[in-house]
């Protein structure tokens, strides 16, 4: 069974309901013998991965693995000894044993022994094309190897690419593969955000905890790390460069596009925990004479949270933060209602009072609470439009730091990790 097959696969219990899918596979390598696989890393409904020991699996079959039905559901955690077949091996150089040169590692294969142990037989590698001159370098020649005929499998001190681990989660949400990249160690995790282009990057960070999002960006070459930065919505990359050293953080701000850097230059003025430090600068903002129909277009746009394209800002001229005069919002559900070619200056609600920006975070909490709204305008003095608090923002504050990884199952559901 080859584990790049194996991902993706959903896992069963003996009654037939469905546990989770496989994400990956546990391995142990060892600089000598065959590696030995003791696990799948299982993700749980909730985005929790878990961790199922082989020893209670009963069958792999085309398509399905099935269990016993006794689940640790306590989130997975990588022991040092423990290697992560899909998140590690994959794009791995090791070096074949007849002296003819490097291979890659493309696939592993695992096979269950007389006595029940799952160990690595195979690898699928991949020899690196000669290039020509004036030419691009192809691929090279796919093959299957025996664990014998390799060495170096063990090795983490070489350079590795990131290509094959992507394209097992190229459909994962950016949340989700945040998960995957917090499971792997550090020097994998920044290998496979190298790989990330600057928009995928930036999305995958917003959702990370705060030590990995600072370990990422500060691994990136600095161009990079501020071509990440533009990327990000303002507020999240005001957040991460406030966690920043002042020093690394004004040479960020000086290489990012004078335009976004702007943005989040003002919102690093704010206090963490006010409506200022929690806005975003890039609500959707239209004039009053903009019809229903083109409104719509623009909180379709794909980069929008669900919270902030549940209305719209409507204001005078101009329209970008800090805009005229704030004159009210309009909401999604009042725009489905009305004919498209109606102007959203006739149906704008002129009761939701806007926050000013050193409003604290529990005032911003009451307020999204009382009227069960989305998102508040965050005004000045002068009543210019400032930005845009969303829930999703206030959640992230009022959670503890850890949440991404708090386990918050039963302690009897527990089994324990075999």
């Amino acid at each position: 069974m080859f584990v790049a097959r194996l991902a993706g696969t959903t896992v069963f219990d003996p009654l037939g309901d469905q546990v989770g899918r496989v994400r990956d596979v546990v391995v142990l390598v060892r600089p000598k013998g065959a590696p030995r696989a003791v696990g799948l890393v299982v993700e749980v409904p909730g985005r929790r991965r878990v961790f199922l020991p082989l020893t209670r699996v009963t069958a792999i079959q085309a398509g399905q693995v099935i269990s016993t039905g006794l689940v640790n559901m306590r989130r997975f955690e990588q022991r040092a000894f423990e290697t992560l077949a899909v998140g590690e091996l994959l794009d791995r150089t090791v070096d074949l044993v007849d002296g003819s040169g490097s291979v890659t590692v493309e696939d592993v294969s695992i096979e269950q022994q007389r006595n029940g142990d799952w160990m690595v037989n195979k690898l699928a590698v991949r020899r690196q094309a000669p290039s020509h001159r004036g030419l691009l370098r192809r691929r090279g020649e796919t093959q299957i190897v025996a664990i014998e005929e390799v060495t170096g499998l063990a090795q983490t001190g070489r350079a590795q690419g990131a290509e094959l681990l992507l394209a097992q989660y190229e459909d994962l949400k950016p949340a989700d593969l945040a998960d995957v990249l917090h499971d792997l160690g550090t020097t994998r995790r920044l290998e496979v955000a190298v790989a990330l282009d600057n928009d995928r990057l930036a999305d995958v960070l917003e959702e990370l905890p705060e030590d990995d999002q600072v370990a990422i960006l500060q691994g990136l070459e600095l161009t990079r790390a501020a071509d990440v930065l533009e990327a990000m919505e303002p507020d999240d990359a005001a957040d991460l460069l406030g966690e920043l050293p002042d020093e690394q953080a004004a040479q960020l701000l000086g290489l990012m596009e004078p335009d976004e850097a702007k943005d989040v230059r003002r919102l690093l003025a704010y206090e963490d925990n006010t409506a200022g430090g929690l806005m975003t600068t890039e609500p959707v903002i239209l004039g009053p004479e903009t019809s229903i129909a083109a409104a719509l277009a623009h909180v379709r746009r794909q980069d929008l949270t669900p919270a902030l394209a549940s209305m719209v800002f409507v204001t005078r001229p101009p329209l970008e933060t800090p805009t005229g005069r704030f004159i009210g919002v309009v909401h999604l559900q009042r725009m489905l209602r009305e004919p498209p070619h109606d102007s959203i200056g006739s149906i704008v609600d002129s009761d939701i009072e806007p926050i000013p920006a050193d409003a604290p975070l529990m005032s911003v909490t009451r307020r999204l609470a009382t009227y069960n709204l989305l998102a508040l305008p965050v005004v000045d003095a002068d009543k210019r439009l400032l930005g845009a608090v969303s829930v999703d923002d206030v959640l992230d504050h009022l959670l503890p730091e850890d949440w991404r990884e708090t386990d918050d199952v039963p302690a009897e559901t527990r089994v324990g990790r075999g």
